[in-house]
């Protein structure tokens, strides 16, 4: 509606502007025309033949009725295209709405369990008037690990704050893909050595341009979910290949595998795949893969998974090699 106000006002007062003119220009055509009879012609000059107001108002008249004309076109013709504005505009808007609304009651259900948790354990705790030391130990235990969930979730939720805020870009820089693997696969050692993981990297090594630790927290998350998600004493590759003017980096575990149809969902937040979850009994808050999709989009670079249940995943993500300190050229899409 207020597309097709302004639109509708600056019609009118076009018009307004435009008939005081052309009727201005009538009249003083027909005032010229009339006197110029009247000097050739004096015998004219009483005769009620020549009737300039007459002809003055039926001009204004015509002139009037095709403006009222052209102003109805403009309505019909600006209402749709408003319509189609305005719904094109506030598209975008209401999906952003929406997803934010989710966004928020997702938090609120995930920070509401590990808090529920905690209270219960402590209530329970306090109204046990005979605990004894290793019951309020093993209550305290409890609540450090949902503390530590809760802490978890509130760093994800601040990088994805500061992903969303476009704030890396402006810190890149050319990168060793060897480096950014070797440092990726110290900070997932401690995890792999408990589930008795052996990582292996092989491959090539590229330049590649981008922010050092985004890119090397994307490769810790795929290798987070890589050992999380497979058996005891397997093996996760890491395997680096050069293709033309860019470098796939591939993440591949030989575990429990994800269905094709949590496939589609996986760079979702707060999904999380229940075939993967009850096979392996690993509970996350869902947002690890979103946030490696949104370093991967910074970075202009491709992400894929594919996966066979029971067989394995592979996680590609493939940037684009740096050009002698000029930013790459963005992958094509797969």
């Amino acid at each position: 509606m207020w597309y097709l106000a302004i639109v509708m006002a600056i019609s009118l007062v076009f018009s307004f502007v435009l008939y005081r003119v052309a009727t201005g220009e009538l009249q003083r055509g027909l005032n010229h025309e009339t006197q110029r009879i009247y000097n050739q012609f004096p015998v004219f000059e009483n005769n009620p033949i020549l009737r300039p107001t007459t002809d003055f108002d039926d001009g204004a008249h015509r002139i009037l009725l095709r403006l009222i004309g052209f102003n109805l076109i403009v309505l019909v013709t600006a209402g749709g295209a408003s319509y189609w504005l305005a719904k094109r505009t506030l598209e975008p808007i209401e999906e952003a709405h929406e997803q934010q609304k989710r966004f928020t009651a997702d938090v609120s259900h995930e920070l509401r369990t590990p808090l529920t948790a905690l209270r219960m354990e402590s209530e329970v705790a306090l109204l046990n008037k005979k605990a004894s030391s290793k019951d309020l130990r093993n209550t305290l235990s409890s609540n450090l690990e949902e503390v530590g969930k809760l802490e978890s979730l509130i760093n994800n939720l601040l990088r994805l704050s500061r992903l969303e805020a476009d704030e890396l870009q402006q810190g890149f820089t050319n990168l060793s893909s060897k480096e950014l693997v070797q440092a990726a696969v110290r900070q997932v050692s401690t995890l792999a050595k408990a589930r008795k993981t052996t990582i292996k990297t092989s491959g090539d090594s590229a330049i590649i341009f981008g922010d050092q630790d985004a890119l090397v927290q994307l490769l810790v998350i795929l290798l987070d979910n890589a050992i999380k998600y497979s058996e005891d004493n397997s093996q996760v590759t890491v395997n680096s290949v050069v293709v033309g003017g860019h470098l796939n980096l591939e993440v591949i575990d030989h575990g429990d595998g994800i269905d094709h149809q949590s496939l589609e969902h996986l760079f979702d937040r707060f999904y999380r795949a229940d075939q993967s979850r009850q096979k392996s009994g690993e509970q996350g808050f869902g947002l690890g893969l979103s946030i490696a999709k949104m370093i991967a989009d910074l970075h202009e670079a491709n992400i894929v998974v594919t996966s066979q249940p029971n067989h394995g995943t592979t996680v590609t993500v493939t940037l684009a090699k740096a050009n002698a300190g000029q930013p790459p050229t963005k992958p094509a899409k797969p």
